[in-house]
Parts: C-alpha cells; sequence; structure tokens
C-alpha cells in the first residue's frame, strides 16, 4: 500500500503531539513536503552533512530527525556555507525533513521512557510535569441505526482515547427518545406538530478539553438529527500529565561510581564525567533527563533521586548539585540516539499494522561533536 509522508507524520502526532513541544521549539516539517509518496525514512538523533550524504546514498524519502535542522532563522541562501548547502543538497534531491524534539522529550512512551527503560528503571514517574491536559465527556442520543457513523466521526475527531494504551472507548444504553416538532422544525424522523418516539442510543465518549470545537464539528457533521441532543462535562478526576525526565528504581543498589561504569557500557560512550562527595555510596533511586537538563534537577531532589543522569551540566550547576547531597552523572547529550532504534522499531510495527510499503533505515553515523582522551 502506497503510503504518503502526511500518513507517517499523522500517526506519529497521535503519539506524541506536537502541542506537547516547548513555546518556540521549532518542531515539524522543516524542509521539503509531506504531500508525497514515500518508500524509505531514515531516522536520526541529528541532521548534519554528512547524514544527509547518507541519506542521499541510502535513497531516502524523509529524514526523522530528534534535534530540529532549523534551530535558528536562516538569514540568507548562500551556498558556501556549509549548513546552507546541506539544505540546498536535501531540497535538491526531494528529501524532507521533520523533526519532533520537546514533544518527543515529554511524550508518555518517549525519550525520556526509552532512556529509563535503557538503562534498567522500574516504577518510574515523571520528574517534573510541563504539560496538563484535562478532558470533558460527551453524552449524544442518537437513532441506534446512525450510533456507529457518529461513534466512528467522533472518534477520528480523537475522542475515546483513555491513556497511552486504550483508544475507541466509548459507552453504549439503548432507550427512547421522545420530542416533538413545532415551528420551523425539519425533523429527520417524524411530522411537524406530531409527537414521536425513538429507538436511541445514548453515546458517552471522553476528549481533550482542546478539541470541543473539532468534536463539536464532527457530532453536527456526522449526526443525522437537526439538533442533536447532546451535553458536554468536566472531568474532574482525570488529567494527562506529561514532562521532562523520568525517576524511578534500580533492580539492585550499586556504587555510585559502578553505576557510572554501567552508564558508560549502556550508552557506548568513551567516556563521561561524574559528580560525587562519594562514589562508593550505594544508590537505587535514580533520575534521567536526556539533553542538557542540569537546570531541573531541583525536580531530581524532590522525587527523592540520589543519582541524576542528563548531559551538558555547567560548571557552577554541579557545584550546586554537590552542594545539594546530589550525584550526577553526565554521559553527554548524545545518549539520545537511543531514539533511532526505538523509532525504528514504533514505525516499523506502525507500517506493518497499516500494510504500508515503507521501509524504515537507522542512520549509521555516530553524530556525537566530542571525543576523549
Amino acid at each position: 500500500m502506497t503510503i504518503y509522508g502526511n500518513d507517517l507524520i499523522n500517526k506519529f502526532e497521535t503519539f506524541a503531539p506536537k502541542h506537547l513541544a516547548e513555546e518556540g521549539d521549532p518542531i515539524g516539517l522543516a524542509i521539503g513536503t509531506l504531500a508525497k509518496p514515500i518508500k524509505k525514512v531514515m531516522v536520526t538523533l541529528d541532521v548534519r552533512p554528512e547524514v544527509v550524504q547518507e541519506a542521499i546514498e541510502q535513497q531516502v524519502d524523509l529524514i526523522f530527525s530528534h534535534h530540529p535542522p532549523l534551530f535558528r532563522p536562516v538569514k540568507n541562501l548562500v551556498t558556501d556555507q556549509p549548513q546552507n548547502k546541506m539544505y540546498a543538497e536535501l531540497l535538491k534531491n526531494d528529501i524532507a525533513v521533520y523533526s519532533a524534539h520537546t514533544n518527543l522529550d515529554v511524550a508518555t512512551n518517549g525519550m525520556n521512557a526509552w532512556l529509563a527503560k535503557a538503562i534498567g528503571l522500574n516504577n518510574t514517574e515523571i520528574m517534573s510535569v510541563t504539560k496538563r491536559e484535562s478532558y470533558k465527556n460527551l453524552v449524544v442520543f442518537v437513532p441506534v441505526e446512525n450510533q456507529e457513523q457518529v461513534l466512528t466521526a467522533l472518534t477520528k475527531a480523537g475522542a475515546g482515547k483513555i491513556g497511552p494504551n486504550y483508544q475507541d472507548c466509548s459507552y453504549t444504553v439503548e432507550g427512547t427518545g421522545r420530542f416533538t416538532p413545532v415551528n420551523q422544525a425539519d425533523p429527520t424522523i417524524g411530522q411537524l406538530g406530531q409527537a414521536e418516539k425513538v429507538h436511541e442510543a445514548r453515546i458517552e465518549v471522553v476528549f481533550p478539553k482542546r478539541l470541543t470545537a473539532k468534536i463539536e464539528q464532527a457530532l453536527f457533521a456526522s449526526h443525522p438529527y437537526e439538533e442533536p441532543a447532546y451535553d458536554i462535562y468536566t472531568i474532574e478526576n482525570y488529567v494527562d500529565e506529561y514532562g521532562l525526565g523520568r525517576v524511578g528504581n534500580l533492580a539492585e543498589p550499586l556504587s555510585v561510581s559502578d553505576f557510572a561504569e554501567k552508564i558508560k557500557s549502556v550508552f557506548g560512550v568513551t567516556g563521561l564525567r561524574y559528580v560525587t562527595d562519594d562514589a562508593s555510596q550505594f544508590i537505587h533511586r535514580v533520575a534521567i533527563c536526556g539533553g542538557d537538563g542540569g537546570k531541573f534537577y531541583p525536580a531530581a531532589i524532590k522525587k527523592g533521586a540520589q543519582v541524576y543522569i542528563t548531559g551538558d551540566v555547567y560548571y557552577h550547576t554541579a557545584h550546586d548539585m554537590l552542594a545539594e547531597g546530589l550525584s550526577v552523572i553526565d554521559p553527554g547529550h548524545h545518549i539520545e540516539s537511543v531514539c533511532k532504534a526505538e523509532l525504528q522499531q514504533l514505525f516499523t510495527k506502525w507500517s506493518q499494522e497499516m500494510d504500508w510499503d515503507l521501509e524504515i533505515i537507522q542512520s549509521n553515523l555516530n553524530t556525537d561533536p566530542y571525543q576523549f582522551i
């Protein structure tokens, strides 16, 4: 089955919606178009000139990256500049670039969940909540013979999802609806001025508050009645939370120094930095945050972490962490490259489920700019 770029991205944005991204984060389509058939996708952490050359050689149609290629506005299109030349090569070879950055970081089963899994954390929770999404409940009455078309329209609009693992959730009960059309009514069922009884279904579905207008639009477009009877309630006891980092427990306590060696091995780095007052201290509660997460260390402490793993820790921040009694392991920003295998697995799974004719490959290049001696 032929797949367009938009098909894959629409599916992905149900996994890591764009509204979860931090304000100003240049996520989404950066180069090219998604309105074209795609046969090969390459997943990568970074979009660098050598990665683009790899994509050209592999005849890739779409590069899916974690780090956006355009963090700052382009001031000119002079291709003597390496970065501009890279953009030109992408356009010349009709390779689109789509990026998911902070929205993938905070997604329920996204980047930080993958990092926590990689180091073996159990019973994980969000380290620092950045987004809360409230829900509403729709109750609508519809003739029994029309209930499936209404339910289908509502679920396509985003209703019926509960947590990360359940979709198409609804409740239906049947009964008798009564009404009398009067004045200028133009009823789908019944006659003007005559009382009518209809075998109806009462449908209930939940949906995110931000989708209220879209849900109502889908309801009106799919419902057979001139004036559908429906109610929308605010749900007080259910909120989705998203955030940076994860905190969890190790299966067995390890010393700080042994745990640092484990981190070095798990992420395949040739060197790392760690900060501690006692390298022999045994620890079991750990926080991890991909990227440059030094400023979030108070959240790790609040969650009871004894060790905090993140990249690009600054000198003075390290002193502050030590003063708080927190040990820190800095294996670098590049540990986020775990996303390549995870995205390949995720996209391949979707491709099989949807019967897409699509090949997913990983970039084989190491884009970590640091070397250790």
